[in-house]
């Protein structure tokens, strides 16, 4: 998939975002390098997932700006701001009766002109897409009829077959089995070596995380609790400052990177 070769950066000045009069994140500031992977990490109920739709404008900020390169992304009109940031929320509905590659499909959407006519090229890019997600056998499928992990592929081939220079998306391996987790994050460090994509992804997998990114962001209570470098970020101090949890970490004997492995009560061997 041919495509820019510097995307936009995209940072977060002084955002302050909440939920019902409750205030989630408060005068955030981050920056996330243009052209690497960055994974967001954290608690349950730290304000991951809050962050990433006040990044891709579907939560209001109560304060601060969004910027994509140097434009306040509220001035960008939606379908501008679609082709250059694609989005996969934490839950997604497909319409009633949509098929795979009609969903598959609505990723060209941005790309269309007045009357929303698919080219030749758009059925190439939604087949690229749908090949490389696993799912171009289901093309034909309703989606309501697959399992959580297909659909949840058919979603990524939406986000992909956008062809944006900013990919935002939120636990893409929820649903996945552990083969198909691996493929997701080989297929999304592929796009981002080939195209110099920028990705951004909340992940609750810490090992994952630590394999797969450029840039690591440790949230807690709805603040940066460190970021950078995963061997310089993911410690046993502040692992255990976010989280709560005590850990050793070691180099996972694969990758190099850093591997938390808990403590826990119930340790192997620790009773001789």
């Amino acid at each position: 998939m041919p495509g820019p070769a510097t995307a936009p950066s995209l940072r977060a000045a002084g955002v302050s975002i909440g939920y019902d009069g409750r205030r989630v994140i408060d005068g955030l500031d981050l920056e996330l390098p243009a052209g690497r992977v960055t994974a967001i990490v954290g608690p349950n109920a730290c304000g991951k997932s809050t962050l990433l739709r006040g990044l891709a404008r579907l939560h209001p900020l109560e304060s601060g700006r969004v910027l994509l390169g140097d434009r306040d992304v509220t001035d960008v009109p939606r379908k501008e701001l679609a082709r250059s940031v694609g989005v996969l929320p934490q839950s997604s509905v497909a319409p009633d009766g949509v098929r795979v590659a009609e969903l598959v499909g609505r990723g060209r959407y941005p790309h269309q002109g007045w009357f929303g006519r698919h080219s030749s090229d758009d059925d190439a890019v939604v087949a690229r897409a749908m090949t490389a997600t696993g799912v171009a056998d289901l093309a034909d499928r309703p989606v309501a009829e697959l399992s959580g992990g297909q659909r949840q592929r058919v979603w990524i081939a939406m986000v992909l077959a956008q062809e944006t220079d900013v990919v935002l998306l939120d636990e893409p391996t929820t649903y996945l089995d552990v083969a198909h987790q691996v493929d997701l994050l080989d297929l999304l460090a592929d796009l981002n070596a080939e195209r110099g994509t920028t990705v951004v992804m909340v992940l609750h997998e810490l090992n994952l995380a630590a394999r797969y990114a450029d840039h690591l962001v440790v949230m807690s209570a709805g603040a940066v609790v460190a970021q950078g470098a995963p061997q310089d970020v993911l410690t046993q101090e502040i692992v255990k400052r976010a989280f709560g949890l005590d850990a050793t970490v070691v180099p996972d004997p694969v990758s190099g990177t850093p591997l938390v492995v808990p403590m826990g009560r119930h340790r192997s061997g620790a009773d001789g």
